[in-house]
């Protein structure tokens, strides 16, 4: 009840068939929401055609798979997510980042485990967020019970907001006072951004001086175009001393309808009790899953295992080029029509500063009302996305190109 208005998506959805039903002829172009639109790659899909056959066999069927995930997924994610990125501080004998198996958790989604994961944590821990943010950060630590009620602006007291503009690049500054938990997301959902290791290192090393535990969202690593920006946490020194890090097939494999991500817990975190003991994060994670979860399905880990095969990894990247050309699209085009514009080189967001001072939300029917076309205003994700509008580049290009287009007309 001390949430202050519905779920932002839903209520863009309500705004689109209100609009809908007044304007039945308008061909209606989504640039809002960021779910994918590119098909399944084949080598995903014959891996999930094969696990179906397999359920239908008395030999090979699978009831209950383990809690954690199959070994089969979890190796091939090992190997590929990050026995294949750089070691901190990687020199002479440095190989790659190291996880033993059970450090890995599938799942079956990011969204699900971003917001689950706080419930292993004392309501009295005092949270940090980015400001704007990922709303499930926020409303999934309100429902707990975290948080007092919200101000005039729709910030929570009990939570430390710490603002992205465009006066710091969109990175938030660690917080003067101590915090236990920080929620981070690189690159950034909403606002493209994406942190370079130094900037990863200033907050490790926060977290370690005052002993917090970083959730560290990683969701859009794949669409990282930058060889010197790390995909992962761990390529700093000491992460996996403070840091929980979550990634998700969702937009990298078009999983949105499978469902299929996972989160990586190492043992050597610590989180810490009011009397200063010492308690492995790992476990407490695990017997939370055990009990509340039976276990992303076998058919679609087995679509997952195959984003790791040649084939898969080839294909996946196609579609990822795909998405990230209409990302360029959406920057070349606005920035030509004289919008200011953040994102889209590393992540498939952008971020754009809504024209003429007017508001987010004002924007955003002005654009569906004029253009028939859907953003997701900036206010939605916090105040200080306030004057802003995001756009995803998960569309069709077609769609994408024709959105463009109509923006000359807004």
């Amino acid at each position: 009840m001390k949430l202050q208005t519905g779920y932002l998506f839903p209520e863009i959805g309500r705004r689109i068939r209100s609009f809908g039903a007044k304007n039945p002829d308008a061909k209606i172009i989504s640039l809002g929401i960021g779910d994918a639109t590119q098909p399944l790659a084949p080598a995903i899909v014959e891996a999930m055609k094969k696990a179906v056959v397999n359920m239908g066999s008395e030999a090979a069927f699978r009831g209950y798979g383990p809690e954690q995930g199959y070994d089969f997924l979890i190796d091939a994610i090992i190997e590929n997510d990050f026995n294949s990125r750089p070691a901190p501080a990687a020199g002479v004998g440095a190989h790659s980042i190291d996880l033993d198996n059970d450090e890995i958790f599938v799942s079956d989604g990011a969204k699900c485990d971003t917001g689950n994961i706080q419930e292993i944590f004392g309501l009295n821990n005092v949270i940090a967020v980015t400001d704007p943010v990922y709303p499930v950060y926020v409303d999934t630590n309100v429902m707990a019970g975290r948080t007092g009620r919200a101000d005039k602006n729709g910030q929570y007291s009990k939570i430390v907001y710490m603002p992205c503009t465009a006066e710091n690049n969109f990175i938030p500054e660690p917080p003067r006072g101590s915090v236990d938990i920080i929620y981070l997301c690189f690159p950034n959902n909403p606002t493209g951004a994406v942190a370079a290791k130094e900037i990863l290192n200033r907050w490790v090393n926060f977290a370690r001086n005052n002993k917090a535990v970083i959730l560290f969202d990683a969701a859009y690593e794949a669409f990282i175009t930058d060889p010197d920006i790390p995909h992962s946490i761990y390529e700093v020194e000491g992460a996996k001393e403070v840091a929980i890090e979550f990634r998700s097939f969702s937009k990298t494999a078009g999983f949105t309808g499978v469902r299929c991500a996972f989160t990586v817990v190492p043992k050597q975190l610590k989180a810490y009790t009011k009397n200063g003991k010492a308690v492995e994060v790992n476990s407490l994670w695990h017997r939370r899953q055990c009990t509340k979860f039976n276990g992303a399905s076998y058919i679609s880990q087995a679509g997952a295992a195959a984003v790791y095969t040649t084939e898969g990894k080839k294909q996946c990247r196609e579609i990822i080029n795909i998405y990230m050309n209409n990302a360029a699209v959406i920057r070349k085009s606005l920035t030509k029509l004289g919008y200011d514009v953040y994102g889209g080189v590393n992540a498939p967001y952008v971020w754009m500063k809504t024209p003429d001072g007017i508001s987010s939300w004002n924007f955003f029917d002005r654009l569906l009302q004029k253009a028939n076309v859907v953003g997701t205003p900036g206010s939605g994700f916090g105040p200080s996305g306030e004057g802003y509008l995001r756009l995803s580049a998960f569309a069709k290009p077609d769609d994408v190109k024709e959105a463009m287009q109509r923006f000359a007309a807004v």
